[in-house]
C-alpha cells in the first residue's frame, strides 16, 4: 500500500528589504535537506518590505530552521513555519443564506481548506439549511440585550470551539472593538462594494436609483472601523439600463459568494500578508 505524502509545510518570511534575501533563505532550507516546490516573492517599494511565500517538502526540526532562518534576515525579520492544514473556522450568520450555503457546500468538497465547526446567528431562520450539514447550530438572539451583553455570549460559544477564524457570512451586527480585538487579523467579512455611497438598508435599490453600470463586493480583514480593514478580495461585474433592482440583487448574491470564497481561500492557504492597510497576495 503506497504511503500518503504528507502535506507540504509552508515557510513565511516577512523584513526590510536587502539584497541577497531570497538566495539566504533558500540557502537555509538547502543546508536542511528540503524541497520547494513552491515559490513566491514581493518587495512593496513604498515601505521597503520584502514578502516571501514558500511552499517545501521533508521533515525539518522547526525550532531549529527557524533559529537558522532568523539569523539570515534583517532585525526586523518575521518567520513562520505552516502546514497545510484544514483551518478551523467559526461562521457568523443572520438571513441571508447565499454566503452561508455556498461556504457549507465548498466545505463539504474541501475546497476551502478549512472545517466549519459551527454557525452562530441572531435569528433562528437559517437553522434548518445548516442541519442538512451536519454542522451545529447556535441561535444567539440580541433583542432586548445591550450589545456588550450579547457580544459575551457570541463570545462565550465561539471559544468553546477555539477557531482559528471567525467568517461573517452577510452577518448584519456591528461588532464593538473588544470582540473585534478579541480576534486580530482572523475575521474576514464580506460586504457589497457600494460602500460607503450606498450605505444602509436596501442599497441594491438605491443603487438602482443611481443607475449604476457596475457592481461587486468586497471582502476584507475586520478591524474597529467598520468595513474599513485590509481588502483581501473584490470583483465587479457590469450592469446596464435593462437591469432591475431584483437584478442588481441576485447578481450581488452571486459575486459576493465567488468574492467570500476566494478571499477564505487565499487566507486559510497562507496567501495572505498584511501591510500596514493593505494586503499582499501570494497566489
Amino acid at each position: 500500500m503506497a504511503t500518503a505524502t504528507p502535506d507540504p509545510q509552508v515557510l513565511l518570511v516577512e523584513c526590510s528589504d536587502r539584497p541577497g534575501l531570497v538566495h539566504g533563505i533558500t540557502g537555509v532550507l538547502f543546508r536542511h535537506g528540503v524541497n520547494v516546490v513552491g515559490n513566491q516573492e514581493f518587495v512593496d517599494r513604498t515601505t521597503a518590505r520584502f514578502f516571501m511565500r514558500t511552499e517545501f517538502d521533508g521533515q525539518v526540526d522547526s525550532g531549529s530552521i527557524v533559529d537558522e532562518l532568523r539569523s539570515a534576515l534583517p532585525a526586523d525579520g518575521t518567520v513562520r513555519l505552516s502546514r497545510q492544514e484544514p483551518r478551523r473556522v467559526v461562521v457568523l450568520a443572520t438571513r441571508e443564506h447565499h454566503c452561508l450555503a455556498d461556504i457549507l457546500v465548498r466545505n463539504s468538497f474541501a475546497e476551502l481548506n478549512a472545517k466549519v465547526l459551527a454557525v452562530v446567528s441572531n435569528h433562528a431562520s437559517l437553522e434548518p439549511l445548516v442541519q442538512r450539514f451536519g454542522i451545529p447550530f447556535h441561535h444567539v438572539a440580541h433583542e432586548g440585550l445591550e450589545r456588550t451583553e450579547h457580544e459575551r455570549t457570541l463570545t462565550a460559544i465561539i471559544d468553546g470551539y477555539a477557531p482559528d477564524y471567525l467568517v461573517l457570512a452577510k452577518y448584519m451586527r456591528i461588532l464593538g472593538p473588544a470582540f473585534v480585538g478579541r480576534y486580530p487579523n482572523r475575521m474576514i467579512n464580506i460586504h457589497h462594494s457600494f460602500l460607503p455611497a450606498f450605505a444602509g438598508a436596501r442599497p441594491y435599490h438605491q443603487a438602482f436609483e443611481r443607475g449604476v453600470k457596475v457592481i461587486g463586493a468586497t471582502a476584507h480583514f475586520v478591524t474597529e472601523k467598520l468595513d474599513e480593514g485590509p481588502i483581501i478580495v473584490q470583483q465587479v461585474i457590469p450592469m446596464d439600463h435593462t437591469h432591475s433592482a431584483e437584478d442588481l440583487q441576485r447578481a450581488g448574491r452571486d459575486v459576493e459568494q465567488l468574492v467570500l470564497s476566494r478571499a477564505l481561500r487565499l487566507v486559510f492557504e497562507e496567501r495572505v500578508f498584511l501591510c500596514g492597510n493593505r494586503t499582499v497576495i501570494l497566489d
